[in-house]
């Protein structure tokens, strides 16, 4: 006499989960891939990203609904449950990650080392067509104290040299961080001020923020005063702090090579 085997059904949700993952999975490195060679314009590229990162949402949703089912009707389909699970997480732990950092942070995307006099962007043809006409707004003072607090070490930097030499040294760091220069004014003339004005690109996504850096001579040498300005949303996510610091620290080392 045979014995009937009666296995117990896989989980739908499992399968589902494990599916949607990966159909996630394409769909944001589609999006990432459009954005960051701009094949389509930056709504429908946030868009398609924005669509990717929901799906791997609701991947995580069915796989918790398939280790409910798995544990209360001793269903099948354990495998698929945690594959989906785990490729719904690889999708959402970079936002995630920039996304929890930035909860800790004020919602400003208009950083400066000079918060009572700030370096103004350059409204030159040049300038203007390089950031697409748009002139980075005056943030209010509430923002600027808001930066302060969260950004107590954004400050000026003075360089004991001469400002013919810091122009330099401001063009080789520019080089060395990987700002595209779109304007370069040297130091002098009736007001004696000098500015660069560049633009630099985020890491994965390549989205382009504006930045303008003003020299200024003074007795003991120039001070440096740097304006980063985000593009896109309300929140940079501190980005701006971190690359004036960034910048600042690559001028320092230049500074220091000199002597």
């Amino acid at each position: 006499m045979r014995r009937l085997i009666v296995e117990e059904p896989v989980s739908r949700a499992a399968i589902w989960s494990r599916q949607l993952a990966w159909f996630a999975l394409a769909v944001t490195l589609v999006a990432v891939m459009f954005v960051r060679f701009e094949v389509v314009d930056y709504t429908s590229g946030f868009a398609a990203l924005a669509a990717g990162l929901a799906l791997a949402a609701l991947a995580v949703l069915l796989s918790l609904a398939a280790f409910v089912r798995i544990w209360t009707e001793g269903r099948r389909g354990l495998g698929p449950a945690l594959g989906g699970l785990a490729v719904a997480l690889v999708i959402l732990g970079w936002p995630g990650f920039y996304l929890a950092r930035g909860l800790m942070l004020p919602a400003i995307n208009d950083v400066t080392t000079d918060i009572e006099e700030p370096p103004a962007f350059s409204r030159s043809r040049a300038a203007l067509e390089a950031r697409g006409g748009r002139v980075p707004p005056e943030p209010p003072r509430e923002t600027r104290l808001a930066q302060r607090e969260a950004y107590p070490q954004i400050a000026s930097l003075t360089l004991d040299v001469s400002a013919d030499e810091a122009f330099n040294l401001v063009l080789k760091a520019a080089a060395q961080r990987r700002w595209q220069v779109i304007e370069s004014i040297r130091p002098g003339g009736r007001m004696g001020l000098g500015r660069v004005e560049a633009v630099d690109r985020t890491f994965l996504l390549r989205l382009p923020d504006d930045v303008t850096v003003r020299l200024r001579p003074i007795a003991d040498g120039t001070r440096i005063d740097v304006r980063s300005a985000s593009r896109f949303g309300r929140h940079d996510l501190g980005q701006n702090a971190r690359r004036i610091r960034a910048f600042l620290d690559t001028l320092s080392d230049l500074a220091l090579g000199l002597k």
